[in-house]
């Protein structure tokens, strides 16, 4: 195979044993062995390729493409026992930062991206935690969000034209067309025509059921969001493919809109006893239009407390001087009594500090309506203390246990808020039954929680574990109406569970996507469709 792809492909071409191996994981619980790894190094490496395994496929069903960006996704998306395509190497230009749309490839990291964007006092906010690690490939891939969803929405707004590469081995322009430019598409009679066409039957015979079907939380990345598609003047395909975790064609440019920078801010930080104040403080702020809002547990907090002086050290900063800028919440402590339940950080941001001193004072006064204890922060230094705690404690943890590791199994759910009091107790409780510890932190605006376990999956009784987990939890989380995945998408780990999320209706319609794109079956499988839970336990990487 090797050598028939050399005479096409200009880009590197690798089977070695290091290299494959390198290729095998992602961030995920899985292993899957590519048989080849190419650095393309444009678009037209890409079309050759795709109508190479495409002519290939009826002699080798096992051909098939899978592209990769940064290989930081946690839910084994870009992990193939085929062709693995890395873009970072070659495809990642930035093209001139314009607010109106950048042209970006999907090897540009996002760090790299963000550099330029601020430079013009401009972002993309829909970044994900990850962002210094992750490249805008995957993150369309996958319709990421972050800690400024809540305020300006997941990748899927921010796209407004990308290029694919479609299974006929042809790059595409794809963009929003008003319903003559749709019908003449349409009218092309040719496989991009298809697509077309057979997208837009299907979202206008199944426009009820479609509606019914979009799940009912702020926040998803599970299924293909074909709701999403037409709004009765404008078709978006790129409303379908962002989410799509490559599984429907090859991105290999995109068309970025970003916002402006927001250059005043200050914190509000709110401590509460329990969980069922959450929802009322959430209504509460909410209608300010909070930049953020975001939660860790109280088992967050005792993992900072307890590795409070190896982060100090880790700051730069000494550990009496660290520890000095928590008296203010150590006086809370007291006031409570005891550590609070949970913390949750409000980031207020305006143009102008006067919007934002407002926008507090308000805020304020609702809290104190409703019983909420809380500060407010105004210095930079003093907002980083709480997101240094949560970002080190955790990483110091995975250091001080030996021999387990994190288990991204549920650690991606989103429920609607105003459930959390009911959701989370008995979310926790399957996860404690099963001899589990965790603790809790996301995006408490959205509802959308991260749950990350340590566990040591070389132990057979530790991975007998994960099926039970899963199958409980994604069945609660049906329970509530809620998505399996606001940010991280399907993956190898979700797939198998998104027949509770839909129904069998709507999982035909999400089959019969894939066969419009992808007749054959050749890019990214094992994907939103048609993974097994054989294969999702062969595949599990100790």
């Amino acid at each position: 195979m090797k050598e028939d792809i050399a005479k096409f492909f200009k880009g590197e071409i690798f089977e070695d044993q290091e290299t494959l191996e390198a290729y095998s994981r992602d961030a995920s619980l899985f292993r899957v062995r590519p048989k080849m790894v190419v650095f393309p190094n444009d678009s037209s490496d890409l079309m050759a390729l795709t109508a190479y395994v495409s002519k290939r496929k009826s002699d080798d069903p096992t051909l098939s493409i899978t592209i990769r960006a940064a290989g930081s996704c946690m839910s084994g998306g870009p992990i193939n026992d085929s062709i693995v395509a890395d873009v970072t190497k070659h495809m990642n230009a930035i093209g001139e930062i314009e607010a109106s749309g950048t042209r970006v490839e999907p090897g540009v990291f996002y760090r790299d991206f963000e550099k330029k964007a601020l430079e013009n006092s401009l972002e993309m906010p829909a970044y994900p935690a990850s962002k210094d690690l992750a490249a805008v490939g995957g993150m369309i891939g996958n319709n990421c969000g972050g800690e400024k969803t809540l305020r300006y929405g997941k990748m899927e707004k921010f796209v407004a034209s990308s290029k694919y590469i479609f299974a006929d081995g042809r790059e595409y322009e794809v963009k929003p067309l008003t319903k003559s430019e749709l019908q003449t598409k349409i009218n092309q009679n040719d496989f991009e025509g298809e697509i077309y066409k057979k997208v837009f039957e299907i979202v206008k015979e199944n426009e009820s059921a479609l509606k019914k079907a979009k799940p009912k939380v702020t926040k998803n990345s599970s299924g293909y969001f074909l709701w999403n598609v037409w709004d009765g003047e404008i078709f978006d395909l790129n409303r379908l493919l962002t989410g799509a975790q490559g599984t429907l064609g090859i991105m290999t440019e995109a068309r970025l809109k970003l916002e402006p920078i927001k250059t005043h801010h200050d914190m509000i930080v709110l401590f509460f006893r329990s969980w069922d104040e959450l929802p009322g403080a959430v209504n509460a702020i909410l209608p300010f239009k909070p930049e953020s809002l975001e939660t860790f547990d109280e088992e967050t907090l005792k993992l900072g407390i307890r590795f409070m002086p190896e982060i100090a050290v880790k700051t730069g900063r000494g550990v009496l001087s660290f520890l000095m800028q928590f008296l203010p919440e150590a006086l809370i402590g007291l006031r409570m009594l005891g550590l609070p339940k949970l913390v949750v950080l409000v980031e207020i941001a305006e143009e102008e500090e006067l919007m934002v001193k407002e926008k507090v004072s308000k805020i304020k006064n609702e809290l104190n309506k409703i019983g909420v204890i809380h500060r407010v922060i105004e210095k930079d230094s003093e907002e980083e203390k709480f997101w240094v705690v949560r970002r080190e404690s955790f990483a110091l943890l995975r250091k001080h246990v030996n021999g387990k590791r994190t288990v991204p199994l549920v650690e991606d759910f989103c429920i609607p808020a105003d459930s959390m009091p009911a959701f989370l107790p008995r979310a926790k409780k399957i996860l404690l039954e099963h001899g589990i510890d965790v603790n809790i932190a996301g995006h408490a605006g959205d509802g959308n929680f991260h749950i990350i376990p340590l566990m040591n999956l070389k132990d057979e009784k530790e991975r007998a574990k994960l099926l039970p987990v899963a199958e409980a939890f994604y069945t609660l989380i049906s329970e509530f109406n809620g998505a399996n995945s606001g940010e991280h998408n399907d993956g190898i780990v979700r797939t198998p569970y998104l027949g509770k999320m839909y129904s069998p209706e709507i999982m035909e319609l999400f089959k019969k996507t894939k066969q419009i794109f992808d007749p054959k079956g050749i890019f990214n499988p094992n994907k939103k469709i048609g993974t097994t839970f054989e294969y999702w336990e062969s595949h599990l990487d100790a």
